[in-house]
Parts: structure tokens; sequence; C-alpha cells
């Protein structure tokens, strides 16, 4: 909640620079009313900017916390702590996507705003890449693969910077299926496990949850891409788009989505290993209880299992073919549009993504399941320096984490008791205010309740001290006295009376 609040305050001033351009909020008007502000300027700031590019970029802010791009990405690996349904639907096809559709749902404005295309394609590639690498060495079921989700989503925004939308919305979809497939089969086997989500302590799985396992190989071989399941159809289609681009920005997209690809295929792998393959490592305990999950659960995987390997041939045609125009609401321009040129790339630059997919499925061949059979040469080339460090650096997590710990959330948060709490709250607002008002009543009434003792002559002391002030005030304002011999007079009379009364009485 506290990430996508940084990400709000983007989201909230693009949508008040909509209301100040367009003079409304409605998609029908603002889409009609942009090409005549094509050459409008905003001062922001005290600062003048290009009025679509500065919209475009506000609301571009408002996606990284939303659909967890950097550096706002940290609270998409911690939201998988919750049931794994919900898990599902967060990752699959609502939450995480929700900023991603803002983007090609205002296509039109992003169209007309070139720079902030190239900012988006840069921050997406980087997410796709960061992501797939955390992924490779994280060691929580549920975490690995909501890494993946953070990965994908570098995905589709990548290629809505490189402004093809329909292929975004198409991947949204397609990764919706097999990454829901992937959550509730993880959930399944963590239900049937006593609730255990450490790969370190899995393992023989296979015999236990044959279902399980079918349905998180048909998951993991649709997220890798495999030739002709759901997301080869999508994910080798944003490549190839990006490297028909034949511009910088399209070739480092590129290049970080194959690496991505690369990472996708090892920690996919390597979770399938880990967990069914390899020989077990948990507690007997658990493998005595363990069991596959009822019907009930069984059903939707099922389903969803069918959908992951036939939806992405499925309705390809529908969404991305040629000529096709089933998303009627996404605008790009003509320049930008390079479908075609992907479609007649040279069969070798086509296959790169697959080789990629390969290397990484053979690499977490040799260095997870060979461990078992080879363990003297994997565990001295596990111990070398070089891979201790990489190991470290991607398991925490790029030190985003520790990062954002010790420079914001520390800071902030000692700023917040320090100055806040303790200076504005506790120090001025309640002294000043109500409980410190009350806190000043009940003190002078409890001091003058001392007063009522029911001894006569402390009744009598009081009475003969007012008196002698009222006397006194009255005396130097009709002599004109001094305020220091009227104070002086005044303290006099006071210490002979109170001297009188403190007198021990016989």
């Amino acid at each position: 909640m506290l990430v996508n609040r940084v990400g709000d305050v983007g989201l909230a001033l693009g949508i008040c620079l909509i209301f100040l351009t367009f003079k409304s909020v409605n998609y029908s008007v603002v889409f009609a009313l942009t090409p005549c502000v094509l050459n409008n300027t905003l001062t922001f700031f005290g600062f003048e900017f290009h009025a679509l590019s500065l919209i475009s970029f506000l609301l571009f802010w408002g996606v990284l916390g939303k659909s967890a791009q950097i550096p706002l990405h940290i609270w998409l690996p911690d939201a998988m702590e919750g049931p794994t349904p919900v898990s599902a639907l967060i990752h699959a096809a609502t939450l995480v996507v929700a900023g991603v559709f803002l983007i090609i749902r205002t296509s039109i404005l992003f169209e007309n705003s070139d720079n902030v295309l190239i900012i988006v394609s840069i921050i997406g590639s980087l997410t796709s890449f960061f992501a797939a690498s955390v992924g490779l060495f994280q060691n929580d079921l549920k975490r690995v693969i909501a890494y993946s989700t953070c990965s994908q989503l570098g995905y589709m925004i990548f290629i809505s910077g490189l402004s093809h939308y329909s292929v975004s919305i198409f991947h949204v979809a397609n990764h919706a299926v097999f990454k829901a497939l992937l959550f509730l089969s993880a959930g399944c086997v963590i239900h049937g496990l006593s609730d255990e989500q450490d790969l370190r302590k899995m393992g023989g799985l296979l015999n236990i949850f044959p279902v399980s396992y079918t349905m998180i190989f048909i998951g993991s071989m649709a997220l890798i891409g495999f030739p002709f399941l759901t997301g080869f159809y999508s994910k080798d289609c944003i490549l190839e788009i990006a490297v028909a681009k034949y511009s910088v920005v399209g070739n480092f997209c590129y290049f970080l989505g194959c690496s991505a690809a690369f990472c996708t295929s090892f920690y996919s792998f390597r979770l399938l290993f880990l967990t069914f393959v390899n020989p077990t490592n948990t507690y007997k305990a658990y493998i005595q209880q363990a069991h596959e999950a009822p019907f009930t659960m069984i059903f939707p995987l099922m389903v969803l299992g069918v959908g992951a390997i036939f939806w992405g041939y499925w309705t390809r045609d529908l969404v991305i073919g040629l000529g096709s125009h089933f998303y009627n609401s996404v605008s790009t321009n003509f320049y930008n549009f390079g479908i075609i040129d992907s479609e007649f790339l040279v069969a070798w630059i086509k296959n790169i993504p697959f080789v990629f997919t390969c290397l990484g499925a053979i690499s977490s061949f040799f260095l997870i399941h060979c461990f078992n059979v080879n363990k003297g040469s994997v565990m001295d080339l596990k111990l070398q320096p070089v891979f201790k460090a990489i190991y470290t650096f991607l398991n925490k997590k790029w030190h985003f984490d520790q990062i954002t710990n010790e420079i914001v959330v520390v800071k902030a948060m000692n700023f917040g008791y320090r100055s806040s709490f303790q200076a504005l709250d506790k120090g001025i607002i309640e002294r000043a205010g109500a409980t410190g008002f009350t806190a000043s009543i009940f003190s002078v009434g409890s001091n003058l309740f001392n007063f009522h003792s029911g001894i006569w002559y402390h009744t009598a002391y009081t009475f003969i001290a007012f008196a002698i002030a009222f006397f006194t005030f009255f005396t130097i304002n009709f002599l004109g006295l001094g305020t220091v011999y009227s104070f002086s007079f005044f303290l006099l009379i006071l210490g002979y009376v109170s001297f009188f009364f403190a007198w021990p009485k016989a």
C-alpha cells in the first residue's frame, strides 16, 4: 500500500493535468481533443513542458507502482504472502496488470510522446531482466513465481513502449492463463506438504503429486515460451517486434528480453527439479502426510492446463493478426507500426529466443539436477568466489530492499517519529490543543483543591493573602508607586502574614 501511494502521486497529478488541458477526464473527450493539443505546453514547478509528454510521464509514474516496475517493484514479491488463490488472482489477471491496461487505454497520449515511449521501453526491459535474474536463486516456491510475474510485466510494458499495444494485451491474456495455473498448482503442493514453501525442503514429490507436477510442467513450458504453447505466441512476437524496430532502444529491449528468457527457463526448471525430481530433502512427517489435492482443486487446474496449451493458438489471429480490429481503442501511429517487419525476419533471428530458452534449461539441468549425481565438481563450482558473489547479489534481490529500507524507510520513520510525532503531535498539538488544555485545567483544579483542607487558619491565610493582594493593587494605582516598590511591599506584608500562620499553635 505504501509503495503504491508513491505511484498514486504521479497518477493523481497526471489526471489533474488531463483535466487542466482537456477540461474533462472522459476518455472519449480526451481522445477526440488530443490532435488539438499536440503542440500545447504546460508550466510545471516553474518549468515549461510539452503537455502530452508531461501527462504521459506522470501516468507512467503511476504505472510503476501499479504494475511493479523498477524502482516501485518491491511490493509485488511480498504480495504472494497471502492465500494462494488470492495470489493467483493478484498476479494473473487483476491487480498487477492495471498499469499495463492504463498504458494501452491511453495509447493515443503515449503515441504522441516519443520521449516517454523510450522511457517506458527502457524501464520495462530493465524490469524484465532484473526480476528474471532475481528469480534464479530464490528459495520460496511462490516467490519464484512472483518474480516471474514481475518479469512478464516487464515484457508487457516494454512492448507497449515500442507502440504495439495489442501484442501487450495479448500477452496479458496469455500470461493470466499459465500464471494462474502455476500459482494454483503450487498451492496444491504447499497444501499437500503441510504448508511447506521452501524449495530446499522439498524434492522427490513426483510420485505423490503427479497431477500437480503435470500442471506445473505445462505452466512452466508455457511460461518459458516453448514452441506452440500459449506463451510462445506472445513472448516470441514481443521479441521479434523489438528486433524488427532496427533502433538502439529496440535492440536494447531485445537483448534484455532474450536474457530474461534464459533466466526464466533456468528458474522454471530449477523449480521443477527441486520440487519434484531431485531426491527428497523434506521431513519424514511431511512425506507421510503428503497427499494430492482433491478433485475440487484439481479440476480448475485441468481447465487452465488446456488454456495454457491452446489459448495462444486459438486467439493469436483474433488479437494480433494483420488487419485485426479487435481492440478499437488502441491507437498506433503508422511510423511506429512494425509487426509486418517482424513477420518476415530471417529464421535464425526468430530462433534466438528459443536458443536462449534451451541454454537456460540445460544450465539448470547441470547446476541443479546433476548436483546429486556429481556433487564434487558441482560443489567446487558453487563455492567459487565469483559464483558465491553472484548468488549473494541475486538472492538479495540486487540489494533493492536493503537500499530502500536503509535510505528511505528508516529515515522516513525516524522523521515521522522525531519530527512529526514527538515535536508536532505530542509536542505542539497536544500541549496547545485539547489534551494540553484539559491537563492544565485538571492541574489548576488539583492545586486549588489543596486549599480546601478544612483547617481554619488555611482558610484565613488564603482570605488575608488575597485581601492583601487586592489592597496592594489599588494602593499602588492610587499612590503611583513603581513596580519594584509595589512588589516588594506586597511580599513584605505576605511574609508577615505567612510567619504568623506558620508559628506553632498552642
